[in-house]
Formats: C-alpha cells, structure tokens, sequence
C-alpha cells in the first residue's frame, strides 16, 4: 500500500473510533512513515517535533497505539521495558523479527509460512486468527568471538 494509502487508512480508522484528524496525529504518522528502520517512542518524538513543534510526549503515547492497532505500525517489545516500531504499508509479506540480545538490533526476516501455520493452527482450534507474531532472540556469533558486534554502531546504537 503507498503511504497515501495508509494515511486513508488512518484516517478511517480514526473516523470509526471518532477520533480527530488532528495536525500533531499526522505530524507522528509522517515521522513514522519516513523511518526506514525501527524506533522508539522517543525517538519517534523527537521526528515528529521536528514536523510540527506542539506534539507532546502525551500524544505520542496515545497515538502509537492507535497506529498499531490499525495495523500501521507493528510493535516489537525486546523486553527490558523498551518497545521499538515499525512502519507497516502494508505490501510486505509476514515478517518475523530476530533480535540481538548483545546489542538489540532487530532483524526483519520474510516468513510467508507464517500465513499458512496461523491459520492451519487457529482453525485446528476452532479460531480465525486475528494477528501473528514471530519472534525470535538470539545471541551475536562474532560478538561471543571477538567482543566485538558488527551490528552495532560507534554511537553504541544498533545499526
């Protein structure tokens, strides 16, 4: 789906919980949507200031989920009480995550299986699967070898 697309989307589904169009909604959906990568709800502030300057930390927080439940952004929860997003247009297939637990870089796999197994085990049990998630943590192989990440940047962020 092309981002105008997903900007109907979110406003449609804003419509159907009678929420507002609001300039600071769209300034975090634009900040959102211009990150190729994963980001934290802070970093995502710090974007969306730079587009409209009275977005609030408050709208922010009411706003990412909002996005994830309209299934424009998906959530990844690494654990350690820090939650990453990512934008979802839409036209990528089912994606798994694997995550670094040596430097928390998160790796975005295709996993087209994941369809199929949803449903085969939902229906199994009488269900329709809603969503599905596939997460994985792993440990760096070089990293255990030479103390060294090569998924890390110099600024000690994941790359």
């Amino acid at each position: 789906m092309k981002i105008e697309g997903c900007r109907d989307k979110f406003r449609t589904y804003l419509a159907s919980r009678n929420l507002r169009l609001t300039n600071q909604r769209m300034a975090i959906f634009d900040a959102a949507f211009a990150e190729s990568s994963h980001f934290t709800a802070e970093e995502l502030l710090d974007k969306a200031r730079r587009l409209d300057a009275s977005v609030s930390r408050a709208t922010i927080y009411r706003t990412l989920p909002l996005l994830t439940e309209s299934s424009l952004l998906r959530e990844v929860d690494i654990g350690k009480n820090i939650k990453y997003y990512l934008a979802n247009p839409g036209d990528q297939p089912q994606q798994a995550q694997v995550i670094c637990l040596d430097c928390e870089h998160i790796f975005e796999i295709s996993a087209p299986f994941m369809d199929w197994y949803g449903v085969t085990v939902a229906t199994k049990l009488g269900l329709t699967p809603v969503s599905q998630r596939l997460q994985v943590s792993a440990h760096c192989d070089v990293f255990r070898r030479s103390g060294q990440c090569p998924h890390h940047t110099a600024a000690g962020k994941p790359a």
